[in-house]
């Protein structure tokens, strides 16, 4: 995973992190990546300096107001919800045609099988953040 900090059009600054360089480049290309503040798909690489581990503290506690906030949404998320990894798409499917109990289920789906979802009525939202099973 490498992480990226980003610029939008509007010069809003947002991290964001990838699976690689090529993904970046693939997903902006695509018009797959979006300011968080305005929405604009216009996003390039911002000037930023490498972060280097000195040895004291720890890297994965958050540091800004933002990084605090999603931390806390992951933790209510991940308190509060099931993760159904892959099947998600399938579960809020049969939630949704009552074939199954409805409960707070958070997964993993493609931008066209979310789009799909919310066309049927199915309501659905991304998640600014990774699942833990899929972290490194």
């Amino acid at each position: 995973m490498i992480r990226y900090t980003l610029k939008c059009a509007a010069e809003h600054e947002f991290d964001s992190w990838f699976q690689s360089a090529g993904a970046f480049d693939s997903l902006t290309a695509g018009g797959h990546v979006a300011c968080p503040t305005c929405g604009s798909a216009k996003v390039t690489k911002a000037l930023m300096a490498p972060r280097v581990a000195h040895g004291q503290g720890d890297l994965t506690t958050p540091q800004s107001d933002a990084e605090k906030a999603l931390a806390d949404l992951r933790r209510k998320v991940e308190e509060n919800s099931e993760y159904v990894g892959v099947n998600f798409v399938a579960e809020a499917r049969k939630m949704h045609e009552g074939t199954v109990p409805e409960r707070s289920i958070y997964g993993e789906a493609k931008p066209a099988e979310a789009i799909k979802l919310l066309e049927e009525g199915v309501p659905v939202a991304p998640l600014p953040f990774m699942p833990v099973r899929k972290s490194n």
